[in-house]
């Protein structure tokens, strides 16, 4: 075997590790990441309680180096197992990767970089690879086609609500005045799309009768502001569903997904029969 063969060989390997979860080493790979990703925002969150931060300063930061460590050995061995490495690094994993490993090499330079540790949280996300949640784009596929064809009706709802906001905000301000809290016509537009979302911080409340009335219809406003557009797209999906039941709309049913990730531009997404890179035609490591 040539020297080129044997670096084709660990790379392969390597890759397969690293980007795939259909293998029994690549779930493990991924299962282990997940799990450090979840305990380096657990150290995140302790570090954040000064209580625990003054007694356990020295044991959290050590912890901390250790999962920074292996996060740069990990973006490295991507970069490194793939012939085109601009397609990971500028990707959206790579970008987020990348974020996620030089807030604490930054902390020594700039003060309190530490905290953007926590954008490994997206990292998160690989969990979908690893569980086989792909099955579900067909399902999010028709949801998000109910959404769009929603989206003008929501749109001119919203802009109705806008205004009603705007009119009752203003009627508020002339009824109630600077005594209840209402000390201007914005402060009053916000009181009235708190109370109409059903939120009710309670930080502002009207005192007089006449609020008060005004306050009334504006809550029971607030159950239809919440339940029209759910209502909008509900009626767009069940159209869509009938359709497809019927007959009468062809949807290209869901083909299976796996993890495969192209050794040259890292794209995934394949399917289980594919032997060819979607994106860029290479071949897959089948």
């Amino acid at each position: 075997m040539s020297k080129e063969q044997k670096n084709t060989s660990w790379k392969h390997k390597l890759h397969e590790i690293i980007y795939e979860a259909d293998t029994p080493m690549g779930k493990w790979f991924d299962i282990i990441l997940i799990i450090l990703i979840l305990f380096s925002v657990l150290l995140i969150m302790l570090e954040s309680v000064k209580s625990i931060d003054t007694e356990y300063h020295l044991t959290l930061l050590t912890l901390e180096w250790i999962i920074t460590i292996f996060f740069t050995i990990e973006y490295i061995a991507r970069i490194i197992c793939i012939q085109k490495p601009s397609k990971y690094i500028f990707s959206f994993y790579g970008i987020i990767d990348f974020l996620s490993t030089i807030p604490l090499y930054l902390s020594y330079i700039l003060a309190g970089s530490q905290v953007l540790l926590a954008v490994r949280a997206f990292r998160l996300l690989r969990v979908f690879r690893i569980l086989k949640l792909v099955q579900f784009l067909g399902e999010a596929s028709q949801l998000k086609s109910a959404l769009k064809a929603s989206s003008a009706k929501i749109t001119v709802f919203l802009f109705a609500v806008l205004i009603l906001s705007v009119m009752l905000g203003t009627l508020m301000y002339l009824v109630e005045g600077d005594e209840a809290g209402f000390t201007s016509i914005p402060m009053s537009i916000y009181w009235t799309i708190v109370t109409l979302t059903t939120v009710g911080y309670g930080d502002i409340a009207p005192i007089t009768p006449q609020g008060q009335f005004i306050a009334t219809i504006i809550m029971l406003l607030g159950y239809g502001v919440i339940a029209v557009p759910t209502g909008m797209v509900t009626v767009e999906f069940g159209k869509r569903f009938k359709a497809l039941k019927t007959g009468e709309e062809h949807v290209e049913k869901f083909v299976h997904v796996n993890t495969q990730a192209c050794p040259v531009c890292a794209k995934e997404g394949h399917r289980d029969d594919a032997s060819h890179c979607y994106n860029c035609g290479s071949l897959l490591n089948v």
